[in-house]
């Protein structure tokens, strides 16, 4: 049966502004300082002028501030203690894309019943993030709605274009004038094309429809972000994390000019959404590391204080720290790996510092 034409559209809210959200939650001087200071920290590692690894790390997606910040806690634990040799980042996902239906996160849906209180959410997040880097952790986020970037962008340090979105032309003009480091992943089916004409095009200057701090309507021009690289998630038909795929990914960037490092996503299609699996995908990394590898720079990893995953029952029963989104590895598993990746990185190290003295001999 055909629904009448004439209304489709219930109700019209108005927002707050970007700037009175960022006036509720400021963005210090301390919290810029700190943000500006990681986004170069994240540059340093993906073009090899920092030995680290970059690690983004933490939940699928966060559906409970509080849990979030007991996770925070802990990750800032680890991530001092890992400091020379990984650059620990914290997922903090608050918007999730759907390819049919299901929750959309944080921002859309923070109380988790339908009520979609976006205001409440955007106000939410913002805390979030702003709580987080004051914990001294930098924040890596997806940009989903162009319309939400101007709400959150001077807290995040690494931002997403995802694979659904990474042939948008919306995501791409957003991404030129982002002031962060942007990681574009392959599509659904595992290809590249579409994520490296993405960085080519984020790369240029763009003019496009956006809103300004006052929440007017208003054209955005952008000088362009060279701060792009590729993110290897799988696709439908296999993973991509293998030696071979990274040689041909690493010759398909440099044969389009573009950044050769690379970020590998172990969890999605690489681990066939099973959490499981993304210590597999982490130890083959290392393994290529210590085959002379060095396309790879850095790792994703959904971790959450305890593994696997939950539904979102109706009656709003959930089980303490575990993911409602996709499954994640826990707090114990995580830094298990995390000592296995250190580990690597030292011996990258030590056989850089061998090598010169080797050949002075």
């Amino acid at each position: 049966m055909l629904m009448s034409t004439h209304k489709r559209v219930n109700e019209t809210e108005e927002l707050m502004p970007p700037r009175a959200i960022k006036a509720v939650h400021p963005c210090t001087p301390q919290v810029d300082a700190f943000v500006r200071n990681k986004r170069a920290d994240i540059l340093d590692v993906l073009h090899g002028r920092d030995n680290r690894l970059l690690v983004i790390v933490g939940p699928c997606s966060i559906h409970n501030v509080d849990e979030a910040l007991i996770y925070a806690s802990e990750l800032k634990k680890l991530a001092d203690h890992y400091a020379d040799e990984l650059l620990i980042v914290f997922r903090a996902y608050v918007e999730k894309p759907r390819s049919s239906i299901g929750w959309k996160g944080l921002l859309s849906d923070p109380d988790l019943d339908g009520s979609l209180d976006v205001g409440k959410g955007l106000l939410a997040s913002r805390s979030l993030f702003s709580l987080i880097n004051s914990m001294r952790l930098p924040i890596a986020t997806e940009v989903l709605n162009p319309l939400v970037a101007p709400y959150l962008d001077d807290l995040i340090s690494w931002a997403a274009i995802g694979a659904r979105t990474s042939e948008s032309q919306p995501h791409r003009e957003l991404a030129s004038g982002l002031p962060c480091v942007i990681g574009v992943k392959n599509n659904t089916e595992g290809n590249i094309d579409a994520a490296t004409s993405a960085m080519q095009s984020i790369a240029q200057p763009h003019a496009f429809v956006s809103i300004a701090e006052s929440g007017a309507a208003c054209v955005r021009t952008t000088n362009g972000n060279l701060a792009s690289h590729l993110v290897l998630r799988g696709g439908s038909e296999q993973p991509n994390y293998d030696t071979d795929s990274i040689g041909k990914c690493v010759q398909q960037l440099q044969a389009k000019g573009l950044c050769e490092s690379l970020v590998v996503d172990c969890s999605h299609a690489n681990s066939n959404k099973d959490h499981r699996n993304q210590a597999k995908v982490v130890d083959e990394i290392l393994a290529q590391r210590r085959s002379g590898s060095t396309a790879v720079k850095g790792l994703m990893l959904e971790s959450n204080i305890l593994a696997g995953n939950q539904p979102l029952t109706a009656n709003g029963q959930l089980k303490f720290g575990t993911s409602i989104t996709d499954s994640c590895i826990d707090m114990e598993e995580t830094e298990l790996l995390f000592s296995r990746i250190a580990d690597s990185v030292r011996e990258s190290s030590n056989r850089s510092i061998a090598a010169p003295i080797a050949a002075a001999h």
